[in-house]
């Protein structure tokens, strides 16, 4: 399951392959907000799950509208769609022409989508070196000297979950006027801390060449219900709404985004509850001596491990000892075995996480103490 694409296999299809484990499982790997929706929300959801399925949804543009009125936006500057992926093939579809810049790594269909398509990817290697950290000068000079006529940015990026200031979006945004798109990719947007008024949505609404993309089910916890949007300029949004079917989003969605305006304080402690658990899951985790933590401001933290220890080992481990399913990231570009992403969690998850390392650790001393007679019965 592990080899067969670039990205992870799917929760329920991890489960089936575990049989009764799978029922047990941490999830470390898929990055979802582990407070909302509430209880509560569940509860109401299943009490009209009847309803939610039988009938067909609102078109789009309904649905789109009700969201507007909650982000106090303007209707004609959003376009929403069965999940942010769906988004970014579309717009490589209508928008990328020639080429794209990315910086790397990154979530993977912004390279791999235009990639099948033809175009050429301009990738743009975060160092290491520098925290994968990214610095918007180079990054302009970059996308110069290779001409590119799309550009990409991430913020926060994953995996590492670095952040950049707003004004440096902005100024980003500007000093790249004359591309075809600059594209900001905010589907992690809601769980930066360290700005009150991060997102840069408003300010793409007044630009002619800019689309901000966000994640609902990222936010929200909510993946298998697929729905993101995308904020831009009237042409713009109109053109992608045009574009996507006009029943592109299913009742499910409709329903979720009818009950936000009522559960916005719900989501909001669901943010600081979060930010409280980022904190404390990146200093227990920085305790563990075979770890380096990387600063994040997403609900994820990137972990470089160890030079003797490999990432599949440590995944494979995980999960057949402990169900703990963690995102090894030897498969995304610009990155190795070495790295892993783990989704932040509630203390007593990270406990059972913490638990499995040590485990780990453990075994691996034995075997490397073991007389060689037993290292090789054990082989």
């Amino acid at each position: 399951m592990f080899q067969r694409a670039a990205h992870s296999p799917s929760y329920f299809e991890l489960t089936r392959g575990m049989g009764d484990n799978g029922r047990q499982i941490a999830d470390f790997c898929i990055p979802c907000n582990p407070y909302f929706p509430t209880p509560e929300m569940f509860g109401e959801l299943a009490k009209n799950l009847e309803m939610v399925l039988k009938f067909y949804p609102s078109d789009a543009s309904t649905i789109a509208g009700r969201l507007a009125r909650i982000l106090g936006l303007n209707p004609a500057t959003i376009a929403m769609s069965n999940g942010s992926t769906e988004l970014i093939t579309w717009m490589d579809h209508l928008w990328f022409s020639e080429s794209v810049a990315i910086p790397i790594p990154t979530f993977g269909r912004w390279t791999d989508q235009p990639l099948e398509t033809g175009k050429r990817v301009d990738m743009y290697p975060l160092q290491e070196s520098n925290d994968f950290n990214l610095s918007i000068d180079d990054y302009i000079k970059f996308i110069r000297k290779r001409k590119s006529r799309v550009a990409v940015l991430c913020n926060p990026n994953n995996p590492d979950g670095g952040y950049l200031p707003r004004r440096e979006i902005v100024r980003f945004m500007d000093e790249l006027s004359d591309l075809d798109l600059v594209v900001i990719d905010e589907s992690f947007i809601d769980f930066v801390e360290v700005e009150r008024h991060p997102s840069v949505a408003t300010d793409a609404t007044i630009r002619p060449n800019v689309v901000v993309l966000k994640s609902l089910g990222k936010n929200f916890g909510l993946h298998g219900i697929r729905f993101g949007y995308l904020v831009a300029n009237p042409a713009l949004a109109g053109k992608m709404a045009k574009t996507l079917p006009k029943w592109n989003l299913n009742s499910l969605a409709e329903t979720v985004v009818f009950m936000l305006e009522e559960h916005a304080g719900d989501y909001a402690e669901s943010l600081q509850l979060l930010a409280r658990d980022r904190y404390r899951m990146g200093m227990e985790l920085a305790r563990q001596p075979d770890l380096t933590v990387y600063s994040s401001q997403a609900n994820f933290l990137l972990v470089k491990l160890a030079p003797n220890i490999d990432g599949m080992a440590l995944r494979d481990y995980l999960l057949q000892r402990h169900q703990v399913f963690i995102r090894e990231c030897g498969n995304k570009l610009g990155m190795n075995s070495q790295f892993v992403r783990l989704v932040v969690r509630p203390e007593q998850d990270v406990e059972r996480l913490v638990e499995g390392l040590r485990g780990f650790t453990q075994a691996r001393w034995e075997h490397e103490h073991a007389t060689p007679a037993l290292v090789h019965s054990v082989s």
